[in-house]
């Protein structure tokens, strides 16, 4: 697994997700790390699946007789 870092620019505000270690600069400057946002959508799993991703309510077909 590949770990993500957020990285948050105190100049501009400009927001950057790196995964390879590095620490982007911008404005001259080196960026501050930032927590991410927590993931609220589910891994991509057989169990877990959608049929369409639009992030809304899954039909889990509990419907269908």
């Amino acid at each position: 697994m590949v770990e993500k870092k957020g990285y948050q620019c105190e100049e501009c505000g400009r927001k950057e997700i790196v995964t390879d270690g590095s620490i982007p600069h911008c404005c001259g400057q080196p960026m501050n790390e930032v927590p991410l946002e927590v993931c609220t959508k589910p891994p991509a799993d057989a169990e877990s699946a959608r049929t369409t991703d639009d992030d809304e309510a899954c039909d889990d077909f509990r419907g269908i007789q």
